[in-house]
């Protein structure tokens, strides 16, 4: 069983609370990526997803103006290394979300998303529980 340690992707973003919401999406597009961790004095303070700035549009706020503190979500759950995706998965499931920050103690060591947790335990094409379809 994978950890998720294992599945975490080569880079994630970190941005300040006090950073506009433009300024944020712009990275996130920039790395094709869904969520970002939010840090404030080296602290992990929380995360902004594309849901948090999908409600901050539908808001119609200005996005040069509005700053991360205003719609991050704060204290956001984390899960170590060492858990399994399945556990991990489970996590963002039942709670509803789909970005879980993955930290080592006080250091943030990158986020899993919900996609790559459940596309982790797909099996490759052509293996033996392929075949067994009918």
């Amino acid at each position: 069983m994978s950890t998720i340690g294992e599945m975490l992707g080569p880079a994630f973003i970190e941005v300040a609370p006090e950073d506009t919401l433009g300024e944020v999406a712009e990275k996130m597009r920039a790395q094709n990526v869904g969520a970002a961790v939010v840090r404030d004095y080296g602290k992990l303070i929380g995360i902004v997803t594309e849901r948090d700035m999908l409600r901050a549009m539908a808001a119609r706020v200005h996005t040069s103006e509005a700053r991360v503190r205003q719609w991050m979500t704060e204290d956001p759950i984390t899960a170590p290394p060492d858990m399994t995706t399945d556990e991990a998965a489970e996590i963002m499931l039942s709670k509803g979300f789909r970005h879980l920050p993955v930290v080592d103690g006080s250091t943030v060591l990158g986020i899993l998303s919900l996609r790559r947790a459940v596309g982790g335990r797909r099996r490759p094409r052509g293996t033996e529980a392929d075949d067994d379809r009918d």
